[in-house]
């Protein structure tokens, strides 16, 4: 479901007379329908560089990044926009959403984008919402002003609202306490069950040992930290 083959990364410093750092080369990486595999390595290793190149957020610099049936790196914006909502979802640390847009139709917005009804969508919004312990008078509300919990959150019950083939997950325990810890790692669990490709960033080692099949260190990949 996710194949990277011989990824290469480098980011030119413009405000230094253009000077290339090579932070990544022959990076490798298969990954099943039902398997979770968890990057590792020091910090500076490149394990959100590689998140953000499978998403599309970073440009390759050579090789191949392919998700389903889309190579990300040669990919038009398009094809990374339909790839996003049909096919790749992304758990960040980070709420991004537009202000005074209420929580529910946050959660509710990716299954929206895929075409079920609003009854339904907004259904499972709540579900997600109650399971992860979002208080039902915070619903209506914009989730900007959230504790970091509370938007961690809504963070997981977006993530999780409809059923990506494949999965990125950085951190997605960060910031929870462990009942709701508990159920991210349910949900972690039951995306694979039905099937999804999962590739997440876990420094909660019981997490990770919990329910990703294996580990993938970053650092082998990184010019200069290669043992």
């Amino acid at each position: 479901m996710i194949e990277i083959e011989d990824v290469a990364k480098t980011f030119t410093l413009h405000n230094q007379g253009g000077a290339v750092i090579r932070v990544m080369e022959g990076a490798h990486l298969r990954v099943a329908p039902g398997e979770c595999v968890a990057l590792t390595g020091a910090s500076g290793a490149g394990k959100s560089t590689l998140m953000r190149m499978i998403y599309g957020n970073y440009l390759a610099a050579s090789g191949r990044i392919v998700v389903g049936d889309v190579d990300v790196a040669q990919a038009a914006p398009r094809e990374i926009i339909r790839l996003r909502r049909e096919t790749l979802g992304y758990v960040s640390q980070f709420l991004r959403v537009v202000p005074r847009v209420p929580t529910l139709d946050v959660v509710a917005e990716p299954l929206r984008a895929v075409g079920v009804d609003e009854t339904a969508a907004r259904a499972r919004a709540a579900e997600l919402l109650a399971r992860l312990n979002i208080p039902e008078t915070l619903w209506p509300l914009s989730p900007t002003t959230f504790s970091g919990g509370e938007q961690q959150g809504v963070n997981i019950a977006r993530g999780f609202a409809h059923a990506y083939p494949a999965l990125l997950l950085d951190e997605p325990t960060a910031s929870l306490d462990a009942v709701n810890r508990a159920v991210v790692l349910e949900l972690i669990e039951a995306a694979k069950a039905r099937g999804a490709a999962i590739v997440g960033i876990f420094h909660d080692e019981a997490a990770r040992a919990r329910v990703c099949d294996r580990e993938i260190d970053v650092a082998r990949f990184t010019p200069g930290m290669a043992a």
